[in-house]
């Protein structure tokens, strides 16, 4: 799990809140984000955990 003061570069961030936005995210989630975003794995990876916490809180806090 991630430290949750960890610091995420831009790219990760703008990948995360795409991910969050999309009501049918992409069936190869990784790679699509890989591609549009210019990420390593590790980083798109991160984006996907990213989104999760998104959509989390904005279930949570509207």
């Amino acid at each position: 799990m991630s430290d949750p003061g960890e610091t995420h570069n831009p790219g990760v961030i703008a990948a995360a809140q795409w991910l969050a936005d999309q009501k049918e995210p992409p069936v190869r989630v990784v790679p699509t984000i890989r591609a549009m975003f210019s990420l390593s794995a590790l980083e798109a990876a991160q984006a996907c955990g990213l989104a999760q916490k998104f959509r989390t809180l904005r279930r949570a806090f509207g």
